[in-house]
């Protein structure tokens, strides 16, 4: 996500001559300022990071539970924290699956998880209707710590037979080393576009993004960031492909930013960005 904001951060200095926006004639609420503006979004790319990465890990430890129970080939492209089961059976559910990073797993991104994650399943990951949620104790992605709960439901394939989940965040909220407090939460719907035929390779994940994500930076400015058209991301790289997204922060209102012709507008101006 720091990718999809960097054109952002850099072209919101552009527009603004000086350090506030201007707000209505009949409106009684200070403005917001370019600094607490880029200082959100700055840190909605911190906590967006941190949640995509332990939803694609937490996908991974899933699968890899269901393999170990269904005894089906393959091999995780990842490093592998502890998993248990319980029941530990292939088909007795719910299932309570805990992920123990224990004092740090290194993953390919270069991401140091360490802690645990509890999961919750009604089904296996990729039958229909399953649905996951997961809790976290003690638990950190590098040096940040994580809280909330994680909710995904498998809603079956599209008319393009492809794997669609819904993915809820509920009190997300990361404190960093600096105890900088920070909560997110979000609602969407994730399709699954490209590496459903190597499910213990998330590496090579491509997925389209539809839905809302908000939060709160720790200066209390809200923010929320809207899917207009669905976002094509790479998992590995974080690339976006395509895709347009409307975003608000305070009073700072109908950012948007197209990945179709790689285009921001803000204050009613259109700029080009590369690719």
């Amino acid at each position: 996500m720091r990718k999809i904001l960097a054109p952002i951060l850099a072209l919101l200095l552009m527009s603004c001559q000086d350090d506030e926006v201007k707000q209505d004639v009949d409106s009684t609420t200070p403005p917001t300022s370019t600094t607490s503006a880029l200082g959100a979004l700055t840190e909605y790319a911190v906590v967006n990071k941190v949640f995509q990465d332990l939803g694609n890990n937490g996908i991974d430890a899933l699968l890899s539970a269901q393999n170990s129970m269904t005894g089906k080939p393959g091999e995780s492209k990842t490093e592998q924290p502890i998993i248990t089961i319980e029941p530990n059976d292939e088909t007795t559910f719910p299932k309570t699956i805990t992920v123990d990073y224990q004092s740090g797993v290194v993953f390919q991104n270069g991401i140091t998880l360490k802690g645990k994650i509890t999961i919750v399943s009604t089904d296996w990951y990729k039958n229909p209707n399953s649905e996951h949620t997961a809790t976290f104790t003690d638990f950190y992605h590098e040096d940040t710590m994580v809280e909330g709960l994680l909710k995904v439901k498998n809603l079956g394939k599209d008319q393009e037979g492809n794997v669609q989940y819904n993915v809820v965040i509920e009190n997300g909220k990361i404190t960093t080393s600096e105890d900088t407090i920070i909560r997110y939460t979000e609602d969407s719907v994730r399709t699954w576009v490209e590496g459903s035929d190597t499910p213990l390779n998330i590496w090579d994940d491509e997925y389209k993004l539809e839905g809302v994500q908000t939060g709160i930076s720790s200066d209390g400015l809200e923010y929320s960031l809207t899917v207009i058209e669905p976002l094509h991301f790479v998992v590995l790289s974080r690339g976006v492909k395509s895709g347009i997204l409307d975003i608000d922060v305070g009073d700072i209102e109908d950012v948007k930013l197209n990945y179709n012709d790689y285009t921001i507008t803000i204050f009613g101006k259109t700029y080009s960005f590369g690719e």
